[in-house]
């Protein structure tokens, strides 16, 4: 029991610290290591280099190369003009009154067509803060707006989305991106559906307060180019659907036609193809997405070098903030009162393995501050169990796979994010900037 303690003490000072702006590549060793001396254990090297290191090192080892493609891919559309010129189109459909709408539907489009989350936010950032400053919508909403589009049903319902949320659960159940489609997109629905109201009525509480866009002097200068410098919307999406198509076609045709019997040699891991399918898939699409886009755009490509070397380094952050959040997980779930909380979550529905495996995930991510994170923990630790109690209960790992995805986005948005951390740095918008002008929302 005091093990179980010492784990919810972590992690309300990783929230909390995190809420206060420190690095989570900082706290997230220390903390997991006051969890360990708490429980009563005093084998702190032990546990840094073996467990919380391994889990770093294992994260990174698995996921960089999607990590990696997608910054390189991200660069690519933004300084070629492809991603202005899909947000440009977005709101010129839909109109300056709806630009929440606008800037959801933007990023949502560019993240499902794999361009990173963390090079999304850099481009559209500038159209949003003209966007909603003529709309007179309060910058503060942009984060939500943001993350709606780009990290909740893009992040991890829709069918065939290339996010690392998608891939994390296909080698424990064997399935690729396409998993539960009807699921996937019912929830993707209530998802877009669900957002878009709460923010158009935060939105509208807010006019009716007089609240505005409000002052920012900090707002950096939108640096939007002119439309004759910006590619046609038929060429900048372009891209975008070649990964969508590309990665279909390398899932269910080409590599299940591939002579893949070596991987069973203990130099490659014994692994079955099921094992790699997608994510194979996945770094085959967004590599030829890279190549097809210099290839779109080589005259407007005016640095390639700067472009190649800027995205490899944009995804070292995110990737290192997230692998940082997985070693803090593995240690935690070393711990004895790891078991209890596992435990009780079982028994929460013994015999229901979809809620269950909803619940342990979500509880993960929230622990870990990462949606990613969270779920790699669940799947390694808990995953052989999930499908055996889903294959005796007749539920599909199809099934498995979508609920697990879906369910990762929940907690993970508690204060110790890494993603949303970043982002409000970006913005700049603080959380007691947000949560002031909550507080004054609610009053009114």
């Amino acid at each position: 029991m005091v093990s179980v303690v010492g784990i919810i003490v972590s992690l309300l000072l990783l929230m909390w610290l995190a809420y206060r702006g420190f690095n989570v590549l900082i706290l997230a060793p220390v903390l997991a290591l006051l969890a360990v001396l708490i429980g009563g254990d005093t084998r702190l090297l032990g546990t840094y280099t073996q467990i919380f290191m391994t889990g770093l090192g294992g994260y990174l080892m698995k996921y960089f190369p999607l990590f990696l493609l997608g910054a390189v891919f991200g660069r690519l559309m933004e300084d070629s003009g492809s991603a202005e010129a899909i947000a440009r189109a977005i709101v010129r459909w839909v109109g300056v009154r709806r630009a929440i709408l606008a800037i959801v539907l933007s990023t949502a489009i560019l993240t499902y067509g794999g361009v990173s989350v963390f090079v999304v936010v850099f481009a559209v950032y500038p159209i949003a803060t003209m966007l909603f400053r003529e709309a007179q919508i309060p910058k503060r909403l942009f984060p939500g707006a943001f993350v709606l589009g780009a990290a909740t049903f893009t992040l991890s319902a829709l069918p065939g989305t290339p996010s690392i949320q998608n891939a994390i659960p296909m080698p424990f159940f064997g399935t690729d991106l396409y998993a539960a489609p009807g699921l996937g997109v019912l929830g993707g629905v209530i998802m877009l559906v669900c957002g878009m109201l709460w923010l158009e009525r935060r939105a509208r509480q807010a006019r009716e307060s007089g609240e505005g866009y409000g002052e920012h002097p900090h707002d950096a200068v939108a640096t939007l180019r002119s439309a004759q410098h910006l590619p046609s919307l038929v060429l900048a999406i372009a891209p975008v659907l070649l990964v969508i198509a590309v990665n279909y076609i390398f899932t269910r045709f080409v590599i299940p036609s591939m002579d893949t019997t070596y991987l069973g040699d203990a130099r490659f891991g014994k692994v079955t193809l099921e094992n790699v399918r997608g994510l194979w898939a996945l770094i085959a699409a967004v590599t030829i997405a890279i190549v097809g886009t210099i290839g779109l755009h080589w005259s407007r490509l005016t640095d390639l070098r700067r472009s190649l070397n800027e995205g490899t380094l944009t995804s070292l952050l995110p990737i290192f903030n997230t692998a940082s959040e997985v070693g803090y997980g593995t240690v935690i779930a070393s711990l004895a009162g790891f078991a209890i909380i596992r435990d009780a979550v079982f028994s929460l529905a013994p015999g229901a393995p979809l809620i269950s495996e909803a619940i342990a995930v979500n509880v993960l991510a929230g622990i870990t501050g990462s949606a990613s994170g969270g779920l790699s923990i669940a799947m390694a630790s808990m995953g052989a169990t999930f499908l055996q109690l889903g294959t005796a209960a007749g539920v599909s790992p199809e099934l498995l796979h979508r609920v697990a995805a879906i369910a990762s986005g929940g907690l993970d948005t508690l204060p110790h994010n890494g993603a949303v951390i970043t982002l409000l740095g970006i913005c700049p918008v603080s959380y007691t900037h947000l949560r002031a002008h909550e507080t004054k929302a609610n009053l009114v």
